[in-house]
């Protein structure tokens, strides 16, 4: 990677009490910035921290000395180097006069798009988003040359501070064959935005720092014309461009809508929601995190949807190794809190149950679709041998959920299964579903459902709202009694007699063929204190709740549905 960075012509301009010491520093390469603020010590600002320069304080002789060798400040209060890519931003106090200077060193880096060259291959609007000083502007400078170079385009720059291209009126190297429209004051870029599409017949426009909402809107123009756009914009992410009105429209803007009773409740969401109004005027966004490591949304426009909707999001994340090397990773948005999923709470959702107990002895449990009733001799007599845990008896592996959802949004559900590989299917079809999740609002009022899923024992799952957060929770909770490893069965009933293991195989015959399938409670025969410990610990292990029914003598285990 090659930099250019013209460090020496900066230093020329700086007092020598200034000057000196940062020439001799060991890290003048990594150096971001100069300060010098009247009354106060200079200060120079790497990337592991601020050193002062000297003991000697800025006085109003010294600035003046860096002001006389530099050009005159713009509206936007810069200045520049002539031929360099340094910038020069003064403060001002209230009387006009300069009392503070911020010399920001600007550098050419080669190689860095590396990382993204394959987008500028597929002509898409690209949008730079990341907090100031993070090295948009040297990317962008970077991606001007490859596409006005190396692919040959007809490249304009809007060059609002002359950050781009450098000071003065011939252009710095590193934009390449590119040219650039200088603007006079920073209230006019949007109007030089247009005049350079109308003028000067670009297949690409480079803006750096789109601020305004005129600005906004000269951007959308602009793509609706059919020209390519590169630009940057503050914010780390791209949901804060979404919640600023002035760089919504960059994105697509967003706008209330007022649904209909049924398509709020098809959509499972307040009648009020907010949507995305337009086609976004860049198609890819980039989040710039650090030098090498960005974020991609290469679909702008079902990102924006997905985040309204509040939805799980995919991203992509690449990196640009010390090798030269770069990867490519995939990885579900920090934008939601996947610290709940795992617990539980009773607030979050209810279920809707059955109060029957029945007896083991009694129990029907259906085998191949047909009923046949199971006898309580048929299973103590089974006998435990150690490959009980393989696919004649149990299933190590969840068996597939059908699941029917009412009245909450159903991408969100399947963007949600999606992103955490859960075995579950969502169906249309009541009838066929082994679970129904619900809006608790919803389900409430429609007692259509509630009477299908007693006919049917299906069990119901309610929220409160359609959070991300409260999604995951019942989708957990439906998924967290269908698994029993194989190392904890095996360990509970190691070294165990064959009366243990009849009673532990009758326990687990009975969580699994008949609580969890039919969402029934069942009563086991009656056993000794030690045997019934043991049973409690594989239910225990199931997250079923259980209780003790008899006397002392001949004390029996319930087993209780979720």
């Amino acid at each position: 990677m090659l930099i250019a960075d013209d460090l020496d012509k900066l230093l020329d301009i700086l007092p020598d009490f200034i000057k000196n010491p940062l020439e001799k520093h060991p890290d003048k390469k990594f150096l971001i910035e100069i300060v010098m603020d009247l009354g106060r010590k200079p200060e120079a600002r790497f990337p592991n921290g601020p050193q002062y320069l000297s003991r000697t304080n800025v006085s109003w002789h010294d600035l003046y000395f860096c002001i006389k060798k530099i050009p005159r400040f713009s509206g936007d209060n810069r200045s520049g180097i002539e031929c360099t890519l340094h910038r020069i931003s003064s403060i001002k106090n209230r009387k006009g006069n300069i009392i503070g200077l911020t010399f920001r060193v600007g550098r050419a880096i080669f190689g860095t798009v590396g990382i993204i060259r394959d987008l500028l291959y597929d002509k898409k609007s690209i949008l730079l988003l990341g907090r100031p000083g993070i090295g948009k502007t040297t990317a962008i400078r970077e991606i001007t040359r490859v596409l006005a170079d190396e692919m040959e385009k007809r490249v304009v720059i809007i060059d609002t501070s002359n950050e781009i291209a450098g000071d003065g009126d011939i252009p710095h190297p590193a934009i390449g064959r590119a040219r650039r429209m200088q603007v006079t004051r920073p209230e006019l870029q949007h109007q030089v935005m247009i005049e350079a599409v109308e003028n000067h017949m670009p297949e690409v426009i480079i803006i750096d720092e789109i601020g305004t909402e005129l600005e906004a809107l000269a951007a959308r123009t602009i793509a609706e014309r059919g020209v390519q756009l590169v630009g940057t914009a503050h914010g780390n992410y791209l949901d804060s461009v979404i919640k600023n009105p002035v760089l919504a429209d960059l994105v697509g803007g967003i706008q209330y809508v007022t649904l209909g009773d049924d398509e709020a409740k098809r959509r499972g969401s307040q009648k009020s929601v907010l949507e995305r109004k337009a086609i976004p005027a860049f198609q890819i966004a980039i989040e710039i995190h650090d030098r090498y490591n960005w974020v991609i949304h290469e679909r702008v426009d079902q990102m924006v949807d997905l985040i309204l909707q509040g939805s799980i999001l995919s991203l992509q994340r690449r990196k640009l190794n010390c090798d030269g090397s770069i990867s490519i990773e995939c990885e579900n948005s920090n934008f939601i809190d996947f610290s709940s999923y795992g617990g539980s709470s009773s607030k979050e959702y209810r279920v809707i149950k059955k109060n029957n107990v029945f007896n083991f002895a009694n129990v029907y449990t259906d085998l191949d679709n047909h009923l046949s009733q199971v006898s309580i001799k048929s299973i103590s007599n089974l006998e435990y041998v150690d490959s009980l845990s393989n696919e004649s008896y149990f299933n190590e592996k969840p068996d597939l959920v059908n699941l029917y959802v009412y009245g909450i949004n159903i991408q969100q559900i399947e963007t949600t299964i999606k992103a955490l590989n859960l075995p579950i299917i969502l169906t249309r079809d009541i009838s066929k579903a082994t679970y129904i999740l619900a809006l608790r609002a919803y389900i409430k009022q429609n007692s259509k459902i509630r009477q299908v899923a007693k006919i049917k024992n299906i069990v119901i799952y309610t929220i409160n709202n359609n959070s991300i957060n409260n999604i995951i929770r019942g989708l957990k909770q439906m998924l967290s009694c269908n698994v029993l490893s194989h190392s904890g069965w095996h360990q509970l009933c190691l070294n165990r007699t064959i009366d243990t293991l009849n009673a532990l195989i009758e326990a687990r015959l009975a969580i699994e063929k008949i609580v969890l399938t039919y969402k029934q409670s069942v009563q086991l025969l009656p056993r000794s204190t030690s045997v019934k410990s043991l049973q409690c610990k594989l239910i225990k292990m199931y997250n079923l709740k259980y209780s003790y029914y008899g006397n002392s003598s001949h004390q029996s285990i319930i087993i209780y549905p979720i």
